[in-house]
């Protein structure tokens, strides 16, 4: 069923022909600029980025290294980043409470907890773990994503040291890992995120069939678990009363994390099948999520949180990854289009990148800059690609 929903969907969407940019733009100076922005919001003594959250920092991580892995002009500052992130953001950690439910994800941060969402619970420092398996799975992956960059194993050793941690959340009522150290729900981002970790470790570490075993586990499970609906979309989550799809939210990350993973499974098991099958969950994403104008949309714009504001950017990510594994000139010509979009649209006179891609520009956090700023390293690496350069990925 799903292989055959994968054809039908692989013509869903397409760029129309006026609307194809054709990649012209500075993009590496636009995103020298906008990092540089950015890390006006770095906080060095807490390794993380102010007015955004824990799990939003490591994706920032991620976005950095990235953008080094292209850029060796950028790995010097980078590595300065990752040393410092590694050694005090594990001290800085803050307590949190979350929402994740078909409607709404959101993180608050002690003491900005709405009366009734109850006590965070304790934390602990040292380490890249917290409660929620979701945020160690983003902590994970910016990890191996340092190491890519580094090839220092002390990034890859935490990577599979938090992998470990995650494993202690599968077997959920549904299946799959629980979003939870307390199993109160079971939803799609921490189970992508499991299995991209998990795919990652196999094509990177020294137990390839140990990690490449969780993986296939965690993709026969999770394509059969009803979290992809008949229109390729991934929901929000699972009912825990029924083990079906909750009909929640098509957030832009599901639709993301996904695509990364199995273009890492891809590479682990020499087979071109999973590629196509991250091409039709691609296809019926911009579909859904995109507007007329070929720009990308979060459901809850304008008013996304803090959480919300990252999603864009982790979509945008994980399409490069796939248009670098199995090129689409569609996928090619959306990632253009959205990184010339913000830099026209959606940016102030100094550089802050905000939520709207389309515009008007009405205010920036790290976070909304940092999903902009995947985006425009997105449109780095395709411009690269398209001038034949060799890319280290």
């Amino acid at each position: 069923m799903l292989l055959s929903l994968i054809f039908l969907s692989l013509h869903a969407y397409s760029v129309p022909a006026q609307n194809v940019t054709t990649g012209n733009a500075n993009y590496l100076a636009n995103t020298n600029d906008g990092i540089a922005r950015l890390q006006k919001w770095y906080n060095k003594e807490t390794g993380q980025w102010d007015t955004t959250g824990w799990w939003n920092s490591a994706n920032v991580m991620t976005m950095l290294a990235d953008f080094a892995a292209i850029n060796e002009a950028y790995t010097s500052a980078a590595v300065s980043v990752f040393e410092n992130t590694y050694g005090q953001a594990p001290e800085h950690k803050n307590a949190i409470v979350k929402v994740n439910n078909a409607t709404t994800v959101e993180t608050f941060t002690w003491p900005n907890i709405p009366h009734g969402l109850g006590s965070p619970a304790p934390v602990t420092n040292g380490d890249f773990l917290n409660d929620f398996y979701d945020d160690e799975g983003w902590w994970a992956l910016a990890w191996i994503r340092v190491y890519d960059v580094t090839e220092d194993f002390k990034y890859l050793n935490t990577a599979m040291a938090i992998f470990a941690d995650m494993i202690k959340g599968h077997n959920a009522t549904c299946g799959g890992i629980w979003w939870n150290k307390q199993h109160q729900a079971n939803v799609a981002i921490a189970n992508e995120l499991f299995l991209a970790v998990a795919a990652s470790l196999a094509n990177r570490s020294g137990n390839r069939p140990y990690y490449l075993n969780w993986a296939l586990q965690q993709w026969r499970w999770f394509a059969k678990s009803g979290l992809i609906n008949r229109d390729l979309n991934i929901n929000d989550g699972l009912d825990l009363n029924t083990c079906q799809n909750n009909n929640g939210v098509v957030w832009t990350y599901n639709q993301g994390v996904i695509l990364g993973a199995l273009v890492e499974l891809s590479k682990a098991q020499a087979d071109s099948s999973y590629l196509k099958i991250a091409a039709g969950i691609a296809r019926a994403a911009l579909k859904k999520l995109s507007g007329a104008d070929g720009i990308l949309h979060e459901p809850c714009e304008p008013n996304c949180g803090g959480d919300g504001n990252q999603f864009k950017g982790i979509f945008m990510r994980n399409l490069q990854l796939l248009q670098e594994a199995s090129p689409s000139p569609d996928f090619n010509a959306f990632i253009f289009k959205n990184a010339d979009s913000i830099w026209a649209n959606d940016r102030s006179q100094d550089n802050q990148l905000g939520l709207v891609w389309s515009g008007p520009f009405k205010g920036a956090t790290a976070s909304t800059q940092s999903s902009a700023l995947d985006a425009l390293v997105a449109a780095v690496a395709s411009q690269t690609n398209n001038h034949n350069t060799t890319v280290k990925y």
